[in-house]
């Protein structure tokens, strides 16, 4: 990997045009946009898509936002098509059929539901394989292209159109999956989660390892929705500070087996600050509720203490 350079990624040119229809204040194009600023310029990419948000606003037959050969997938199979890709360009190659000194990147990106469920069997599949390639998970909580319904994504007590608030119900009642450690299992070269913190420095990095890695990588984003969880647009960059700072979301690495934590906070938030900014969990600090917010707590308490524990053990 070549030495990083901030000033350099940022004034890379975009592979992902503007004109799309993503809402504003959305992270997932944020994420793509610092994802695909990690390839060098001079390196060709094929982008594969699962339906969802991302897909459904940035190409519109014949139109299309994405500046690289592209491909839109069903829900479910996002990692083997790009695996089935990554395969014939190998053959193409061996056999002639493309220049030598061309060369070929394999992005594919899908949101939560296409990723931890829909989509997890073809991700796992391409994992295990060991395809030279990288899903990138923009983790936005829920499906929120077909109406905002839970995930095994979606925290605990977050209210979704499957999961309302109500009398009897304070929300999703089960943990979010811990997907960055189930694909870590499957002994990969590289695993991260990262999100957009304020300068993009964590996540340019990762984005750039994960594409000059050779064999499969994972990168896990996490990309804040206006619409599914309710805040004010302008506040996306607070938010996912938020989430870094409380630990909800940890940024971490897996570099060939090796547990590496990329930061620690010098004071570690209380899970309220995180929880506040968003509409999705304003039940929870009705008068009452002060219970369900204290095991919201011990649940990313235990969470990241495992983290620390698998960092730890590596130095």
């Amino acid at each position: 990997m070549s030495d990083f350079s901030l000033k350099t990624m940022m004034n890379k040119p975009e592979r992902l045009a503007p004109g799309h229809r993503m809402c504003a204040g959305c992270g997932a194009t944020i994420a793509v946009r610092a994802v695909l600023r990690a390839l060098k310029e001079e390196d060709h990419a094929v982008i594969g898509n699962a339906t969802g948000c991302l897909e459904v606003s940035s190409f519109m037959y014949p139109y299309t936002s994405w500046e690289d050969s592209y491909i839109h997938n069903a829900f479910e199979n996002a990692g083997a098509t790009l695996s089935g890709v990554e395969t014939a360009y190998k053959v193409l190659k061996k056999r002639g059929k493309i220049p030598a000194e061309d060369t070929f990147k394999f992005i594919t990106f899908g949101g939560d539901g296409g990723t931890y469920d829909i989509g997890f069997q073809s991700l796992s599949g391409a994992m295990e394989r060991g395809h030279d390639m990288v899903y990138v998970c923009y983790d936005n909580g829920a499906y929120m292209n077909t109406g905002i319904q839970r995930s095994s994504a979606t925290p605990m007590y977050a209210d979704t159109t499957t999961t309302p608030v109500g009398k009897e119900s304070a929300g999703k009642m089960q943990n979010r999956k811990d997907l960055a450690s189930i694909i870590a299992d499957h002994d990969v070269p590289y695993v991260a989660q990262t999100t957009l913190t304020q300068n993009f420095k964590d996540l340019h990095k990762k984005a750039e390892k994960s594409i000059y890695t050779e064999g499969a990588a994972f990168l896990n984003i996490m990309a804040p929705c206006p619409r599914g969880w309710r805040y004010e647009t302008a506040e996306i960059m607070d938010i996912c500070k938020l989430a870094v700072e409380t630990c909800y979301w940890p940024l971490f690495e897996v570099d060939h087996g090796r547990w590496i934590l990329s930061y620690e906070p010098k004071k570690k938030l209380p899970i309220e600050e995180f929880l506040r900014k968003q509409g999705r969990f304003k039940h929870l600090f009705k008068p009452g509720n002060e219970a369900l917010i204290q095991e919201f707590q011990a649940e990313v308490d235990r969470r990241w203490e495992d983290l620390l524990f698998k960092c730890s053990r590596e130095q």
